[in-house]
């Protein structure tokens, strides 16, 4: 990829204001393109990016800051939908308003930003969507039933997406991270009763015996946004240190 290959692009990522969100939107600007990063919170980000408050979860919010951010833009070709929060537990542990709250969020979140955006993105000529998804979607892990869930939900709606809007050439794309070395797992691990054993732990599921960055699934949703993809639609790209296709024999000792 060449270092100006957004040039002259307008993208809007949510959940821009930290982790993966704040790594794609600055790795966007970087390669050319003008950013809006939407958040709950958006006093950390860092010029040349804007940062717009909106809440996923309404759509008049999210709808305001989108205008806002395409007025800002002077249009809008990429939207990544990022925004997304998490859960821990069986099927059985999380409160029924929990399960509401996560796909309010991670799923309809979707569903608001996409909706706000589709009238911009019809009038560009390298229109793309971006989500971000999980490699919960693909593979049972313990203890994430509803996470898994939402995430299921992103990866379906992903493909249903890309079906409807490749004949207006608007591409539908998603990447499935692995355990990313994000604020949210920070968390996870400081609430563990050992930090240390834990991130073990994580690490040690991902056959390349690391937790995924935040730089490298932004690079992958570069990749997908970027028109040197105008091909791919309905991807489903995962970045997650192998985790989901290799099945690797046992060290020996």
């Amino acid at each position: 990829m060449t270092s100006d290959e957004m040039a002259g692009l307008a993208a809007i990522v949510t959940g821009g204001g930290s982790g993966i969100g704040l790594a794609t939107a600055t790795l966007f600007a970087e390669r050319g393109a003008r950013v809006g990063c939407l958040d709950l919170d958006p006093s950390t980000v860092p010029e040349p990016l804007i940062g717009l408050r909106a809440d996923v979860t309404d759509q008049e919010s999210t709808s305001a800051a989108v205008e806002a951010a395409v007025e800002r833009l002077r249009g809008l070709d990429v939207l990544v939908n990022n925004a997304g929060i998490g859960a821990q537990g069986t099927v059985e542990a999380n409160p029924l308003d929990e399960w509401r709250r996560v796909f309010d969020v991670n799923v309809l979140g979707i569903v608001r930003a996409s909706r706000a955006a589709l009238p911009h993105l019809r009038r560009s000529r390298a229109a793309a969507i971006v989500n971000t998804c999980s490699i919960a979607a693909t593979a049972g892990l313990p203890q994430r039933a509803l996470y898994s869930a939402s995430k299921g939900a992103v990866q379906s709606l992903t493909l249903a997406m890309a079906a409807d809007h490749v004949a207006e050439a608007i591409r539908v794309n998603c990447v499935n991270p692995g355990t990313a070395d994000t604020p949210w797992v920070g968390r996870l691990l400081d609430a563990a009763d050992d930090p240390d054993a834990e991130r073990s732990a994580l690490e040690a599921r991902q056959p390349m015996g690391r937790l995924v960055s935040a730089q490298e699934v932004a690079a992958a949703i570069a990749y997908l946004a970027s028109p040197l993809a105008a091909s791919t639609t309905g991807t489903v790209l995962a970045v997650d240190g192998g985790m989901q296709g290799l099945r690797l024999r046992p060290r020996r000792q």
